[in-house]
């Protein structure tokens, strides 16, 4: 299936990190907080996946660079300065995870030894559930030595995740739940939606209650309906956790919630490798055709 790229354009940034820090700083200057998202995944060339981490280098020490010239460019002017967060979102398959885990850590480490030098969060995405236990192992390898620097994404569908949150939990690590986007078997993940909100506002009063700071990823507004009521309930203020959303879906609700005072990130995909990424979301799961296609007139 070949996708035309006017459906991609809402929801891409740019095919360059100079077309995206632009994108970034205006959502920043809105008073959103940005993770930048660059496309790619399950690369199984050594070669490919040490140019991914070369790139992932390259996106930090950009945002860092861009960070400063703002601030030089903006003294002795009245208004503040507007800087990018330093957070980004990366997947273990790009930087070797499917050719060799030991590959795979050596890269990471290097990584966050950058990551940390600039003061940045690296965010590792959960993908599917063939490398879910070893990108969990992975991480708890790394969180000791970067437990500023490194979170992890769990996906409320797989009947598994009940023991992953109360496993990070106990680490005190960042996790940002989603609802999960993979086409997994019944015998690894619920099917009904009924279902899967279910397990998600489970882990989410988990996370919040006895997690650190996490990140609620959703644009579902009854996910988001009863997030907001749990926090009040329990008076839990709204620094304490963050909702997520995805670039160009649903922007005037992610101001509203802003307006709201809660904290809103927006993750920022970009690059050339688009096509493969929104072809294989539109294969895996049919709800995620109706979801592109919905969120191409919805606000």
């Amino acid at each position: 299936m070949k996708l035309p790229f006017f459906l991609a354009r809402r929801f891409v940034a740019s095919e360059t990190v100079d077309g995206t820090l632009p994108v970034a700083r205006s959502l920043s200057a809105e008073g959103l907080h940005v993770t930048l998202d660059l496309l790619g995944e399950y690369i199984s060339d050594r070669s490919l996946a040490s140019a991914a981490l070369e790139s992932y280098i390259e996106l930090i020490q950009l945002i860092e660079a861009s960070n400063r010239a703002s601030m030089e460019e903006s003294n002795g002017s009245t208004g503040s300065t507007v800087t990018i967060d330093h957070n980004i979102s990366i997947k273990l398959s790009m930087i070797g995870l499917k050719i060799d885990e030991s590959f795979c850590y050596d890269n990471l480490v290097r990584l966050l030894d950058v990551a940390k030098k600039y003061d940045t969060f690296i965010r590792l995405d959960m993908e599917g559930t063939d490398v879910t236990e070893s990108t969990l192992s992975i991480f708890e390898r790394v969180f000791p030595m970067y437990p500023d620097h490194v979170g992890i994404v769990l996906q409320a569908y797989l009947r598994r995740t009940a023991e992953d949150v109360d496993r990070m939990c106990q680490l005190n690590a960042r996790v940002r739940i989603c609802k999960g986007a993979y086409s997994e078997p019944d015998s690894l993940a619920f099917q009904k939606m009924s279902d899967i909100r279910e397990r998600y506002l489970e882990y989410m009063q988990m996370l919040i209650t006895q997690g650190k700071y996490p990140g609620i990823a959703t644009h579902d507004d009854i996910l988001i309906r009863e997030t907001k009521a749990f926090v009040r309930s329990q008076n839990i203020a709204a620094e304490n956790f963050e909702f997520q959303m995805l670039y160009g879906i649903r922007s005037k609700t992610q101001l509203a919630i802003t307006a709201e005072g809660y904290n809103m990130r927006i993750y920022i995909p970009f690059g050339r490798m688009w096509a493969p990424y929104f072809s294989r979301r539109l294969r895996e799961r049919k709800e995620n055709v109706f979801f592109v296609l919905k969120n191409l007139i919805r606000r």
